[in-house]
């Protein structure tokens, strides 16, 4: 009998075996699955962490300078003294009132449109740009400005937005967590399919074996048929990843949140989740290699 002859047998028997555990059909939607939620986590987590970055740059020597006084006229005049105190500070980069109508606008959810009228007060507010993020800048602004004029109050962007920071990095980070084990559930899911379909083929591998193909030759029959399954579901589950990834990032852009702007997706985010299906099934073949290697090695 020729190779040739020993090669087609073996690939008959190989496709019986995998038939016959289950159906073909499941591991390509255990795959499909699978990259599936990858996927989505994958995109979660790169656009958090993108959320974070953007955070970060927000926050980094940024101040926000308020002026509390009852008094229209008082705080008036407060302010620009501030202001101008502010503008020749040489950790200052940029020195900005806000507007009492911007102001107006930003409490009517709160106060309404009648608050002026009521005569409730509204602080003056003025941003700040420092320089450096450093400490030691913000306590050189934050000692001149208390200096000018004791109704001021300097407010360190860092201070109130670095929990949301902190937990866009721990979102990210887990985000990262569950890829990590996504992948190895996948590769213990083909191991444990590659195991079982030879078990089930026992005495057909022997058979084989005895025509003369060796375990590697038998290896590859079983990769073969693994990539073939796991191409099929990664690309079923990339096109509905792809398809509720474009939804929410639609909805998303439609908030016009400054927050929720930073986690639009770059083109190297985009690169990473197109790798991943490919991962997949590179993770697949391998492991249903060692999985198909170790066995035999048992078995005969």
């Amino acid at each position: 009998m020729t190779r040739a002859d020993t090669t087609r047998r073996a690939t008959g028997a190989e496709a019986r075996a995998l038939d016959d555990v289950g159906g073909a059909h499941v591991m390509s939607w255990v795959i499909a699955i699978m990259l599936f939620l990858t996927l989505l986590a994958g995109a979660a987590g790169l656009g958090t962490a993108r959320a974070a970055g953007a955070l970060d740059r927000q926050m980094a020597g940024r101040l926000t300078v308020q002026i509390v006084e009852g008094e229209t006229q008082r705080r008036d005049a407060a302010a620009a003294r501030v202001l101008a105190v502010l503008r020749t500070l040489p950790d200052v980069a940029r020195a900005t009132p806000v507007p009492q109508a911007e102001l107006a606008r930003m409490l009517q959810p709160w106060l309404g449109g009648d608050a002026a009228a009521a005569g409730l007060p509204v602080p003056a507010l003025i941003d700040v740009d420092l320089t450096s993020d450093r400490s030691d800048a913000i306590a050189r602004v934050g000692a001149a400005v208390a200096r000018t004029s004791p109704a001021a109050r300097v407010d360190a962007h860092a201070t109130w937005l670095g929990p949301v920071g902190r937990l866009l990095d721990t979102a990210a980070w887990l985000a990262g967590a569950i890829i990590l084990l996504m992948l190895g559930a996948t590769a213990a899911v083909v191991m444990l399919a590659a195991r079982a379909g030879l078990e089930a083929h026992r005495a057909t591998i022997e058979v084989i074996h005895m025509l003369g193909a060796t375990d590697r030759q038998v290896a590859r029959l079983f990769q073969r048929r693994i990539a073939l399954d796991a191409g099929i579901g990664a690309v079923v589950g990339s096109v509905v990843a792809g398809g509720a990834i474009a939804l929410v990032a639609r909805q998303v852009g439609a908030l016009d949140s400054e927050l929720l702007s930073g986690m639009r997706l770059g083109m190297g985010d985009v690169a990473m989740l197109i790798a991943l299906p490919f991962a997949f099934i590179a993770l697949a073949v391998v492991a249903a290699r060692l999985a198909v290697m170790a066995q035999m090695r048992r078995m005969l």
